[in-house]
């Protein structure tokens, strides 16, 4: 079996799926990709049983068969290439691969491709339509908030809720809860499930922002296909949380301050807050924001002071510093709104004017508790 592929393209191909791999597998054979080779195209795979992904490209070969072609050693070799074709020759009977390039000729072991566990196939599936930057903007600006909990495996995922009036998407643990709306895309039936955190940190690293993707799904797998790349992953079992019961709805204390400004704040503040709790005070009384930090083991202390614009009682409240911080970030609006109600219950971050029409962000956070 023979092809000739260009080193740059097989790199980029490889890297862009190479982030599946996982460094400890329980199958020796996932520490290769999989090579098919059919009609003059090479499809690659590269799994860790829970996620498999695929990407094809063209090569020059009349030939068709399978390799697991070591992962590491082929990915260190490409990297060290400049843009030049690459022969690759190999033995089907003994697995063995040779490599040649304009600077010489390069051995190494393969194994059966027999030997790869398969892509689950997706019977009986539905399917819906999203935009590229649709889909990376959703999960960037929702899976920080998913946790790591074990022993909750549903609310270390993110929750695709389809309707026929919009795709929500929501991750929680329990301290904070992001909600994500887009009202520019929809499903022809209701349906929901919940999505693995490593599938889609990969997905919004490959996904580009003018692919359209074709997402199916069924009970126990969804797959994202655009462009030449496919990505299957298994779905989280269980029930997730009502997430609607926790947001609440009567938030009479709206403060609304410039973002850059209050997350430098809380930033610098924050440094001198206890490093067990990271609390910081929120004080706001007429159009002024007092955000302070103290650390009594240490006598370690901070206060600044914001302008903002401010309706509703004076009022006290603490929070976790790097929770807020974490969802500043993850917002690119000017100006934020913080709608409270009272000290001891969620509060609730929004983009004071939303990025576009068709979204729509939320974000809570539950408050600590201040000390006298």
């Amino acid at each position: 079996m023979k092809f000739i592929v260009s080193s740059s393209t097989l790199l980029k191909n490889l890297q862009s799926i190479s982030g599946v791999l996982s460094t400890n597998n329980t199958l020796p054979i996932l520490d290769n990709f999989l090579f098919e080779i059919e009609k003059g195209q090479l499809k690659i795979a590269a799994s860790d049983l829970e996620t498999t992904i695929v990407t094809t490209l063209v090569i020059e070969s009349k030939d068709s068969g399978n390799i697991a072609v070591p992962a590491k050693l082929l990915l260190e070799t490409l990297k060290t290439f400049p843009e030049q074709p690459l022969t690759f020759h190999i033995d089907d009977k003994k697995f063995a691969i040779e490599i040649s390039s304009d600077y010489g000729k390069y051995k190494l072991a393969g194994y059966s491709g027999e030997e790869y566990p398969k892509a689950p196939e997706m019977q009986s599936s539905s399917s819906i339509e999203v935009n590229g930057s649709v889909l990376s903007t959703a999960i960037n600006k929702t899976l920080f908030a998913a946790g790591n909990d074990d022993l909750r495996p549903v609310m270390s995922g993110m929750f695709c809720q389809l309707s026929e009036e919009s795709v929500t998407f929501v991750a929680t643990d329990a301290h904070k809860l992001v909600r994500y709306r887009r009202t520019d895309a929809k499903s022809k039936a209701a349906s929901s499930f919940i999505l693995p955190k490593k599938p889609m940190n990969l997905l919004k690293n490959i996904v580009g922002a003018n692919d359209v993707v074709k997402v199916e799904y069924n009970k126990s797998n969804a797959s994202f296909t655009f462009g030449a790349t496919n990505l299957i992953c298994r779905l989280i079992d269980g029930k997730y949380p009502n997430y609607d019961a926790v947001i609440p709805q009567n938030n009479p204390n709206i403060l609304i301050v410039d973002r850059n400004a209050f997350l430098s704040s809380l930033k610098r503040v924050s440094i001198f807050s206890n490093k067990t709790t990271h609390q910081v005070r929120l004080k706001i009384a007429g159009n002024e924001l007092n955000i302070s930090a103290e650390d009594l083991d240490f006598s370690n202390e901070a206060s600044e002071r914001l302008t903002c614009q401010y309706a509703g009682e004076d009022m006290e409240i603490g929070f976790n510093s790097r929770f807020i911080i974490e969802m500043l970030n993850n917002v690119t609006c000017e100006e934020i709104e913080l709608q409270m109600s009272a000290p001891n219950r969620a509060s609730l971050i929004l983009p004071a004017k939303q990025d576009s029409n068709d979204e729509h962000l939320l974000m809570l956070v539950m408050p600590v508790m201040l000390n006298a």
